[in-house]
């Protein structure tokens, strides 16, 4: 019966027939109280007001979503299962300064009502015995995920002295495929930076793909026409964070890109 379970709770993220767009609200376990992160209740309720698909949390925080006044359709609830130094200046760490830990179970985030949990997976650090950790992690992740029928995504990225262009569709395409064959219902990504490359990864990979954003696009209108590319290349959809949480007006970006995320069709290949 647990297969059942993924493939209902998977409803509430994944948008049939259009793109989802997935706001991520865990920075602060990694970056700390950044801009755009203060005051979470408030930020939260206008997630609310801009109708995501779903939000990612840190367990802490969910609590913050519990309080925020009752709305008609809550989003979806993903919850953020670890912590990693792989992020932010990872790319100038030496290889044995990467180190990632669980700080949840699959079974916390269910009590705590989340309809799917995501965690790190970092390749190319140049540490083989950290990245034997990281698939080892994934996998007994995904074997809980699994027993429980709760759905698995995985942020999958490149990242390592080494990694000379994390973007790059070999990279993308490595991970990408790594992650669903340890059992990731989905996965979250960065963007190539074109939709005819992302298309090729996208296509490469056998489970969905949600796109991330990244750092802050500069502006409203560069944000939307991310959100146009990525859903151009065949993507799932959308993992905004800072394109959104640092925005002035929020509810009003994020109906924006849900029209695109309507409208936009993929590419043809050749």
């Amino acid at each position: 019966m647990s297969r059942y379970g993924k493939t209902i709770r998977l409803r509430r993220v994944l948008r049939p027939g259009r793109g989802s767009l997935v706001v991520a609200f865990d920075h602060g376990l990694v970056l700390g109280p950044i801009l755009g992160t203060q005051n979470a209740r408030r930020q939260i309720s206008r997630f609310l007001e801009g109708k995501t698909d779903a939000l990612l949390l840190n367990l802490g925080m969910i609590g913050e979503l519990a309080q925020v006044p009752a709305q008609e359709n809550l989003p979806g609830l993903i919850a953020r299962l670890d912590w990693t130094t792989a992020m932010g200046t990872a790319s100038k760490l030496p290889p044995d300064a990467f180190r990632s830990c669980l700080v949840a179970q699959p079974e916390d985030a269910l009590r705590a009502g989340a309809d799917a949990v995501i965690t790190f997976m970092v390749i190319g650090s140049g540490d083989a015995k950290f990245e034997r950790s990281e698939i080892q992690r994934v996998a007994r992740v995904s074997r809980e995920c699994e027993h429980l029928g709760l759905p698995l995504i995985v942020e999958s990225v490149a990242r390592g002295a080494g990694v000379q262009n994390a973007r790059d569709a070999q990279w993308l395409m490595l991970h990408t495929r790594i992650a669903a064959e340890l059992g990731a219902d989905v996965i979250k990504t960065e963007y190539c930076g074109d939709p005819e490359s992302m298309s090729a990864v996208v296509e490469a990979c056998p489970i969905p793909i949600l796109v991330l954003g990244g750092s802050r696009a500069g502006s409203d209108a560069a944000t939307v026409e991310m959100a146009r590319n990525i859903m151009q290349s065949g993507a799932a959809g959308v993992f905004f964070g800072r394109n959104v949480f640092q925005a002035e007006n929020i509810p009003e970006l994020l109906q924006r890109i849900h029209v695109e995320l309507k409208a936009s069709t993929p590419l043809v290949r050749m």
